[in-house]
């Protein structure tokens, strides 16, 4: 697939993926939008697709809500969203989210750089930014693309163990009180997710280990497993 079909995937999939109904790419502009963001969050792909997202929003009344209270991060509810823009893009983890455009790929329109605007239908809803680098193999020495990974090796990075999920509305949250008991879209004795900086990587099963609960890997799933 192309870069720029690449990027426009991305930006599909990001647009789809945010926590607000009947979101939509209304087109990649030409130059920088220098929007007034309410926020700007950020973040690396790092792999052989390597490339770097930029996601700015012209409100964020919609946190609160899509992250269960007044207290939920910006960059937390935003993860899903540039995790599947992430995948559309290649093989690769994404890095953790930080606010602003260290980059500066909303500013100047860096060469390279593909910015799409994101509506709600009636006005701009935010701007998505994407810079792809060239895989190792194509016109880079593998070697080179070793060494690079050589240099983040040591970086420590967010391994959680998922059992289930659902969904509930503000109001079931708020009745929450102790010895509720809350109904997981997965059964008894199914393996549980393994994510690593929120991306699926392997399925375990959990066990215990001198009285700590533990994890044992039972699978490590490719690309297209690690999507669904």
């Amino acid at each position: 697939m192309s870069t720029p079909a690449r990027t426009a995937s991305a930006a599909e999939q990001l647009a789809a993926t945010l926590p607000v109904p009947g979101l939509r790419v209304s087109g990649q502009l030409t130059g920088s939008p220098a929007p007034m963001a309410a926020a700007v969050v950020s973040a690396s792909l790092i792999g052989p697709a390597a490339a770097e997202l930029v996601l700015a929003l012209a409100d964020t009344g919609f946190v609160a809500e899509a992250g269960g209270g007044p207290a939920a991060r910006t960059t937390a509810v935003l993860r899903p969203a540039l995790e599947r823009a992430a995948a559309a893009l290649g093989d690769g983890v994404l890095s953790e989210l930080v606010e602003g455009d260290p980059a500066g790929l909303l500013s100047g329109a860096p060469d390279g750089v593909a910015v799409f605007e994101i509506s709600d239908g009636a006005a701009p809803f935010g701007w998505f930014a994407v810079r792809l680098t060239e895989p190792a193999g194509q016109g880079e020495d593998p070697g080179t693309f070793a060494d690079r990974l050589g240099r983040i090796q040591d970086v420590e990075m967010a391994l959680t163990v998922e059992i289930g999920r659902t969904r509930m509305s503000i109001r079931e949250a708020l009745a929450m009180e102790p010895g509720k008991i809350i109904e997981l879209d997965r059964s008894a004795g199914a393996p549980v997710d393994v994510l690593l900086n929120g991306r699926r990587i392997a399925l375990g099963e959990i066990v215990v280990v001198d009285q700590d609960y533990a994890v044992r890997i039972s699978r490590i799933l490719d690309t297209a497993d690690a999507q669904r």
